[in-house]
């Protein structure tokens, strides 16, 4: 769970965001602190509900309690929204591997990414879940060993102990945590990542088929909640060191007269390019290759668990293969091997299109794709929880679901005039989810027996 929940985006977009010109310093913490309050919800409120109905996809609550087009509707969500996070968190690994290793051997772009996608893809080909718990536990291993010697070796090129170091952490510019200037205007504000660290964690974890995935793969409840608490814990203080090598990257960049890489496409300083030129170009041979181990490591757990849960869900949610008369059908194994390949494929595509198009700050990117893709998940899973007196109209829940998002640009977009120079950050998937929640209020009808969940 720690390897999947990290990936490479933590590991160089998180670090590179620390001194980028916006002025985040540790901004993302108050985002981690909500996040930590999340997993706590979804230990207590959804493990429970999980166990109970022993579910093997989470979306099948949804056709139990809402009806068929609504479980339909939160399975394709997760399968957009899961396509493109995780095409998003490779597509990161890739460019780095692109831009300081294939570029100088004249190897095209797709080509990295081939050769990315057919590594992850040779050994969860026939593994399934099993295999991807034991090598998501040995790439988090060499995650989490490359972040701590990563400041080792900082620290030592800078000639800092490690109380030294983070000592010059705290008095320098990069360490502020808390924002609480200028509500409207600020996107850092506290209230706006810590309430947007909540929704997006119970979304993009809670109702997510592949960290959920994990946690069903336990034998009882209480396994599961001591396993979610303990991760809460780990990703919580792990997070702090990545927001430290962050510092100790800018620290040492201005002491050595490095800059901030540029963007190929806009010209323009890319954050997330800090670490890996750093680490490559200016550390040594060990500390590169550490580095490497660590990135790899980080996003391969990301992605080869999303491919497998992608695979998963398709087949349970859209084939019916977990049914009786399904499970032993002559053909089963072929077609779950036939979803993993188009999945990979699909995966190829997006990130293609993804470096055609985005020149951002690789970790903004996923969490905007979230608040506009998992909010109508949140407003279903609210409204199956606590609506228990009303039923749907269930034809009408996807125009619901696609409608909300639309409305949630249109008024991200426009909101400085709408709210009176308001400016949404994260919590624009609260925003989301709520008016989800409404219109599926507005298409849902009265019913005489409800079963309760």
């Amino acid at each position: 769970m720690i390897g999947t929940a990290l990936s490479g985006v933590t590991f160089i977009s998180v670090p590179g965001e620390v001194g980028a010109p916006s002025g985040n310093q540790f901004q993302y913490f108050q985002f981690v602190l909500g996040n930590a309050v999340g997993f706590i919800i979804i230990c207590t409120v959804l493990l429970p509900l999980y166990y109970r109905m022993k579910l093997t996809s989470i979306y099948s609550y949804i056709e139990q309690r809402l009806g068929h087009y609504s479980y339909k509707t939160a399975a394709s969500i997760f399968l957009l929204s899961r396509t493109l996070g995780s095409a998003t968190r490779l597509y990161l690994v890739v460019i780095v591997l692109q831009r300081f290793i294939f570029d100088n051997y004249g190897i095209p772009f797709w080509l990295t990414v081939l050769i990315s996608l057919a590594l992850i893809w040779s050994y969860t080909f026939k593994g399934g879940l099993k295999t991807i718990i034991i090598t998501d536990t040995l790439q988090t291993f060499f995650l989490v060993l490359s972040v701590f010697l990563t400041i080792y070796f900082i620290c030592n090129s800078l000639n800092f102990s490690i109380p030294q170091a983070f000592e010059t952490i705290k008095s320098s510019s990069y360490s502020k945590i808390f924002f609480l200037d200028d509500f409207l205007t600020n996107k850092f504000y506290f209230s706006k990542q810590f309430i947007g660290g909540i929704f997006v964690t119970i979304a993009m974890t809670g109702l997510d088929q592949d960290l959920m995935q994990k946690n069903l793969s336990m034998g009882t409840i209480k396994e599961a909640q001591k396993n979610m608490f303990t991760f809460t814990g780990v990703f919580v203080i792990l997070n702090v060191f990545f927001l430290s090598v962050g510092a100790l990257l800018y620290i040492f960049a201005a002491k050595n007269g490095i800059d901030i890489p540029l963007d190929h496409i806009t010209g323009k300083p890319r954050t997330d390019l800090l670490f890996p030129e750093i680490a490559l170009n200016n550390l040594g041979a060990i500390p590169a290759i550490i580095f490497m181990l660590g990135l790899t490591a980080a996003t391969f757990a990301t992605t080869d668990s999303a491919l497998t849960a992608l695979t998963t869900s398709f087949c349970v949610d859209f084939l019916g293969m977990d049914k009786a008369e399904n499970l032993n059908a002559k053909n089963a194994v072929k077609k779950r091997h036939t979803v993993h390949i188009a999945f990979s494929i699909l995966m190829f595509l997006v990130i293609i299109v993804i470096n055609a198009l985005n020149s951002s700050s690789v970790v903004s990117l996923i969490f905007t794709i979230a608040s506009y893709t998992y909010g109508p998940l949140l407003g279903l899973y609210s409204f199956g929880l606590f609506v228990k007196s009303r039923g749907l109209h269930d034809k009408l829940v996807p125009i619901v679901c696609i409608i909300s998002p639309f409305l949630c640009y249109l008024l991200s977009t426009f909101s400085k005039e709408l709210l009176g120079g308001y400016v949404f950050s994260v919590e624009l998937i609260l925003v989301n989810g709520l008016i989800t929640f409404i219109g599926l209020l507005f298409i849902s009808k009265k019913t005489d027996a409800q079963t309760r969940f």
